[in-house]
């Protein structure tokens, strides 16, 4: 017997520290993100001193949906070069608080109210009543991200179906600043034709009601569909590629209206999914 020590086998090597580039990626995507944000405000300020508020507030609206784009790669990238870490959540946390949670706010009450023509007394109600929901908007995507971070993925959602990964409990933050940023999009964006806030009291209290909307839903226990069952890296079928590369043909040709719909449906599908829940608790089905 050779008294000679073996050698490592490759399977023992320690594996092989994480390069800094690699490590400062997520945050850079994150440092991208809150930029957005920034960008954001910026129109939406712009936009109550500007001849054309349309523009500015269609930049600020834009500005949002390529902030959450980004949000939605910093997380990925993180995990694919392992270099996920309690820093990078929180930062990424910050910042969503500033690009999906202020900003929106701010757009929303900018645009629904700001350039409503109303007597002095009715206006100062409204005004007042503006501020007080996207205000309520703010703290609802506050809490829904403090709440993200504590709470564990087996929360009990009050939808029906597996809880998992699938599912967010109660509508992500990004989400509900994608739903407002696509509906003034649509507005402002002078593709359209139309390019113009809201001017008259009777669609500003019915976009002020979705805002208090969405504020409840990203406090809620509802469920919402998370896309995190989403693996690009696997194969998929012909038409699924094919369905991917048309949907991404209609956000660059037709954002307008793509980012509309798509958020809507999304608000849509949780509520009929809760509204379903709700009639079979209130009715159930006789044996």
């Amino acid at each position: 017997m050779s008294d000679a020590t073996p050698l490592p086998s490759s399977s023992a090597r320690p594996p092989r520290p994480l390069r800094r580039g690699a490590a400062l990626l997520p945050s850079l995507f994150t440092v991208a993100n809150l930029g957005m944000g920034w960008f954001a405000i910026q129109q939406t300020i712009l936009a109550v001193h500007s001849a054309n508020p349309a523009a500015p507030l269609d930049n600020a609206a834009k500005a949002i949906g390529w902030a959450i784009l980004l949000d939605g790669f910093d997380g990925r990238i993180a995990r694919m070069v392992n270099a996920a870490s309690d820093f990078g959540r929180e930062f990424d946390s910050l910042a969503d608080v500033i690009s999906f949670g202020v900003a929106p706010a701010m757009l929303a009450y900018t645009w629904g109210s700001s350039f409503v023509s109303l007597g002095t007394q009715p206006g100062l109600y409204l005004n007042r009543l503006a501020h007080f929901i996207s205000f309520l908007f703010l703290i609802a995507g506050a809490a829904r991200l403090a709440r993200f971070n504590i709470v564990s993925s087996d929360s009990k959602p009050s939808n029906p179906g597996r809880v998992g990964k699938r599912y967010f409990v109660g509508m992500p933050i990004p989400g509900a600043a994608g739903v407002v940023a696509a509906v003034v999009h649509f507005f402002t964006s002078p593709a359209l034709g139309i390019g113009m806030p809201i001017t008259a009291w009777q669609p500003a209290v019915a976009w002020l009601a979705l805002v208090l909307l969405l504020s409840y839903c990203m406090v809620s226990t509802w469920r919402f569909y998370s896309f995190k069952d989403i693996d690009l890296r696997r194969r998929h079928p012909f038409v699924v590629t094919v369905g991917l590369a048309a949907l991404l043909a209609a956000l660059w040709l037709f954002s307008e209206v793509a980012l509309l719909v798509l958020a809507l449906v999304y608000l849509g599908f949780a509520l009929a999914w809760r509204l379903s829940h709700h009639l079979r608790q209130t009715h159930p089905a006789r044996v």
